[in-house]
């Protein structure tokens, strides 16, 4: 049985959370058992999971298996585009470099702010009334 060749790479954004394989092949994206196309409805999004092979300029060269749950679509995008970017790096070391200029290494810390007790949210006040 011949080996598997593959790299994997995680992707985290807000709530989001992508595992992506990268396998030698000819560009098919599967993401969730489903056609990249269903599975990422808006062109933006299509373009931001795609982002990181275009740049690497490796896009036609590898077959993408994405797993992702959690968070909305368009952070699953997000997620899946850093994931690609870890994956890479474990094929070639040397694309570090493009990657992390480009800004797709670092990870997006933005996430939702609790609600705090007290209040009607995680800044908005109830009204308040002196008399």
């Amino acid at each position: 049985m011949a080996d598997l060749v593959q790299y994997y790479g995680t992707g985290r954004r807000k709530s989001a959370i992508a595992r992506v394989f990268l396998r030698p092949g000819t560009g098919e994206w599967k993401v969730n058992g489903k056609a990249f196309d269903v599975y990422f409805v808006t062109e933006q999004q299509r373009v931001a999971a795609k982002r990181t092979l275009v740049v690497a300029d490796v896009a036609s060269s590898f077959d993408v298996l994405v797993t992702v749950k959690s968070g909305g679509v368009a952070a699953q995008a997000d997620a899946v585009k850093m994931g690609c970017a870890r994956a890479l790096i474990e094929f070639n070391a040397e694309l570090r470099k493009t990657l992390k200029a480009e800004g797709l290494l670092t990870r997006d810390a933005r996430v939702k702010e609790r609600k705090k007790y007290g209040q009607k949210g995680a800044r908005k006040r109830f009204q308040f009334s002196k008399r």
